[in-house]
């Protein structure tokens, strides 16, 4: 009896499923990505066996080698408010572009009556500024308003989240305000010391020392 020969298909796998999630992932990804702007000043800062991290609600103050302030605080909404105070502070007006290009920024070393055009810039044209520090003498206290205001804001959004969560019934968990300096390694002890004194004349003593983690030999 003759064999009856079965006819052979090839096996085909339907790739349209796979396509789809691909771009599902990249849609997600693309939409939920912020884009990272580049930090004006980049200091080396001496290094510690300390691994302790730092708190995501913090006042970042930053010394670069020549002694140089600049000011950094992590919180988006306070750190709009706190430019609008500083404005009413030092009788400039901001724009509400200014001030939402402001609290996407990221830490910055001018004196207050450079802030817009440092604002209007783009981000390639800021890193090519050669910042002059924040003022921070006796006849020209903005690094401490900054510090002052920054502070006030933080504690004012604090109390508005915890009325927000009292009013639907939630628990609120309320992480206090920071202070911190990263200093690099070739500032001098002077300079610094003149940042812990902004810091002391406002009655905050405790504040953390940024340090890069040694490496292990």
């Amino acid at each position: 009896m003759p064999k009856i020969k079965m006819p052979r298909g090839n096996p085909s796998l339907d790739m349209t499923p796979m396509v789809d999630l691909a771009f599902l992932l990249v849609t997600f990804f693309m939409l939920t990505a912020s884009v990272r702007v580049s930090e004006p000043v980049v200091v080396d800062a001496p290094s510690s066996t300390s691994d302790k991290l730092l708190p995501d609600n913090v006042i970042l103050i930053t010394v670069d080698d020549k002694g140089k302030a600049f000011y950094n605080i992590n919180n988006f909404d306070v750190r709009k408010n706190t430019l609008l105070q500083m404005g009413k502070q030092y009788k400039i007006t901001f724009t509400d572009k200014e001030v939402e290009r402001f609290g996407k920024m990221t830490s910055f070393g001018v004196p207050i009556v450079q802030l817009k055009q440092y604002i209007d810039m783009d981000d390639p044209q800021r890193l090519k500024v050669k910042s002059p520090g924040i003022p921070l003498d006796s006849l020209h206290p903005e690094l401490g308003d900054w510090i002052r205001f920054g502070r006030i804001e933080a504690a004012r959004q604090a109390k508005t989240q915890k009325d927000k969560a009292e009013t639907a019934g939630r628990d609120f968990k309320y992480e206090p305000m920071r202070f911190a300096i990263k200093a690099d390694g070739e500032a001098s002890y002077i300079a610094v010391k003149d940042v812990i004194k902004v810091f002391t004349d406002m009655e905050i003593y405790r504040f953390n020392l940024i340090t890069n983690l040694e490496q292990d030999k």
